[in-house]
């Protein structure tokens, strides 16, 4: 074994399906970046991009272009919204910039971005069967991820909403596909989603949404 060819290797079995080390590693590296996210800290993008690039080969070995695609997309909007957290942090004179409920216009355009793009990215992989041997949930979970990262990159309290609508057809898929793994962390990102959704909401309470156009929080980290 040379180079990174041991993430493709088996790490330990959990409920008699075996759990890739990169399926272990990226998926915690997932947890640990919602994590820092709840926390508003800037380290969230940077982990959200190392995670993105440990699942590239979990999701390859399950044979998830869908998955692919996605960790893909999330490297792309990690490092975007890693720029738009500096972004905000210097707008502020104490560095730091606050989290936010979307406007209407901004929560339709988050709707409708994801309806649309979940209907295109659906027929693509009904279309090209090779793609994805599940092309409506792994459609949902690909558009649903970049609407949760948008959100998230702009402060919106409407990321942890968009979080819980994936992590609902997230679980079973990731057991079907045999990522057992996956499966289980995305349980626990449950629990951390209805945590960093209320304390996200508090701290949004009572803010007029038209008067913080960028992310992050009064408690901005690292």
């Amino acid at each position: 074994m040379t180079g990174l060819d041991w993430l493709g290797e088996e790490a330990f079995a959990v409920l008699g399906q075996h759990v890739l080390w990169s399926d272990m590693l990226g998926n915690v590296l997932g947890l640990i970046a919602l994590a820092l996210g709840w926390r508003r800290s800037l380290l969230t993008w940077p982990v959200q991009l190392l995670s993105g690039l440990v699942l590239i080969s979990a999701y390859a070995s399950a044979q998830l272009a869908g998955g692919v695609g996605k960790q893909l997309l999330v490297i792309l909007v990690a490092a975007w919204g890693w720029q738009q957290w500096h972004r905000g942090r210097r707008q502020t004179s104490d560095g730091t910039v606050a989290v936010r409920f979307a406007t209407g216009r901004e929560r339709g355009a988050l709707v409708a971005g994801t309806a649309v793009g979940t209907l295109a990215t659906g027929t693509l992989f009904t279309l090209l069967p090779t793609l994805s041997w599940n092309p409506w949930p792994d459609a949902y979970i690909f558009v649903g991820t970049l609407a949760a990262m948008v959100a998230q990159a702009r402060g919106l309290v409407e990321f942890w909403f968009a979080w819980l609508l994936v992590d609902l057809v997230g679980v079973p898929l990731a057991f079907g596909s045999g990522l057992a793994f996956s499966g289980l962390v995305y349980v626990v990102y449950l629990a951390l989603v209805l945590w960093g959704l209320r304390d996200w909401w508090l701290r949004s309470r009572g803010r007029p949404a038209q008067r913080q156009p960028h992310a992050v929080s009064e408690g901005a980290a690292v």
